[in-house]
């Protein structure tokens, strides 16, 4: 049997809300819903283009905590709070995952916890040996 490995990112919601940024188990990471949030503050203001690109560099930071990569990426998700803005968040996502194309699901949502966020971003990747 694989051992777990959570992978906190010492938010405080952890904790209240029961997760973990990301879990590690066997060659298999999953990583939570992730914004553009650092430290309270929001990254890339109205702009969901930018939103998108540090959602993605902060999943691309946990993913090597748990000894993964970007390349190792098989699914994102990607929920955002306006559809019509999707070729600057479909930009970002490719820019990161242009030669990855890993699957991935895009959908509108009424909101997030905050109205600041514009874009969520889930990932699941699958490490394998080279």
């Amino acid at each position: 049997m694989s051992k777990r490995n959570n992978i906190s990112s010492g938010s405080p919601w952890e904790d209240v809300v029961g997760y973990s940024r990301a879990v590690r188990i066997g060659n298999v990471v999953e990583v939570t819903g992730t914004v553009a949030d650092n430290e309270g503050e929001l990254v890339g203001g109205n702009d969901p283009y930018l939103q998108t690109k540090f959602a993605i560099q902060k999943i691309k930071g946990v993913l090597a905590q748990a000894g993964a990569s970007l390349e190792d990426v098989i699914r994102t998700r990607i929920f955002v709070t306006d559809i019509t803005q999707w070729e600057a968040i479909g930009k970002a996502h490719q820019e990161a995952f242009g030669e990855i194309k890993p699957c991935t699901t895009m959908v509108q949502v009424s909101r997030f916890i905050d109205d600041k966020y514009l874009v969520e971003i889930e990932a699941s990747a699958i490490i394998t040996e080279a």
